[in-house]
């Protein structure tokens, strides 16, 4: 039974068509009709090139801070989805939202198997991680690693806003990921002036305007030199006034935030498609994977800041990066 050599074709439909026809009911599909969507020619990632005006969006969330009551402050987040795609994507990879905290807003306490990086773009509040409180204001990187006890706050006068980004459509695939709420509202917590989980943005503007060149890169670590986690990386980018970077290319996906500036980005995306997206301080916008991209400073007195979540880690552990992806 079975064997190759007693095989009889025994099949009521002969031939290709017949084939064809059988394989469904047996969950079989065949691969020479679809090698060109298997192995592509060219990168081909679902996710399109699309820009978030602040200027739009501020609105809205000042509307969900209104109406979105604060026990529902942790969700109180307008999800950036990629036109192309469903959420969580704003990118193949990359998971974008814009929260808002009122002043006097606690966030729940839990922690979730998803790395998250925060971008603070406007107001003062606070994020604690397994006990460390750390004062946040503009321009700070925020991060809370996988599995770690952690809750947000607003002890201020007035809202503040951040850019989430996380590595959440990872887990459409290994479906693996978790929450998990603490027993009480808050997680004990002690304010710390330094941590590791939240870097300011002087220090980083520091290191961009030290660079002579017209275009200068930062990229965040952790203090052993190591991305920021091993799925999601950030970096910071300073264009010189008046001027526009070479073409830039690296197969990472981007999720983009304007810190300070005024300009646009042409991108070629990897199925030959290009356009242009202008934008102005606190825009964000996405870049997918594997484009082709030129910053463009309109100002001709002052630098423009950028600060960008990236997959390049996720790449990178599965050797998935070539030798000259430089981004």
């Amino acid at each position: 039974m079975g064997s190759l050599d007693n095989y009889v074709d025994t099949s009521s439909q002969p031939g290709l068509d017949g084939l064809l026809a059988e394989l469904p009911a047996q969950h079989m599909e065949p691969l020479w009709l679809q090698m060109e969507a298997m192995v592509p020619p060219h990168p081909n990632p679902n996710a399109v090139s699309h820009l978030w005006s602040y200027q739009q969006a501020l609105p809205q969330l000042l509307r969900a801070a209104k109406f979105v009551p604060a026990e529902q402050a942790e969700r109180r987040v307008l999800m950036l989805v990629n036109p192309a795609m469903t959420s969580p994507h704003s990118t193949d990879t990359i998971y974008g939202g814009l929260q808002i905290v009122n002043p006097g807003e606690t966030a729940i306490a839990h922690r979730h198997i998803a790395f998250a990086t925060r971008f603070i773009i406007d107001g003062e509040g606070f994020t604690a991680v397994e006990g460390q409180k750390m004062l946040l204001q503009r321009g700070d990187v925020v991060v809370t690693p996988t599995w770690h006890w952690h809750d947000h706050g607003n002890e201020s006068n007035g809202p503040i806003v951040w850019l989430d980004a996380l590595n959440l459509p990872l887990f459409r695939y290994a479906r693996v990921h978790i929450a998990e709420p603490y027993s009480d509202s808050r997680y004990p917590s002690e304010p710390v002036d330094q941590t590791p989980w939240r870097m300011p943005w002087a220090p980083v503007q520091k290191v961009l305007d030290s660079s002579s060149e017209k275009y200068s890169i930062y990229h965040y670590t952790q203090p052993n030199g190591k991305p920021l986690s091993t799925t999601v990386g950030m970096q910071a980018e300073r264009v010189a006034a008046g001027a526009s970077t070479d073409v830039l290319y690296h197969p990472s996906s981007y999720l983009y935030h304007v810190y300070e500036g005024e300009g646009s980005t042409e991108i070629e995306e990897p199925s030959g498609k290009k356009l242009t997206l202008d934008w102005q301080s606190r825009d964000t916008f996405v870049v997918p994977a594997a484009s082709r991209i030129r910053h463009i400073n309109k100002s001709a007195s002052q630098a423009a800041y950028l600060v960008a979540a990236n997959d390049r880690p996720f790449l990178q552990n599965l050797a998935l990066c070539r030798t000259g992806d430089v981004l």
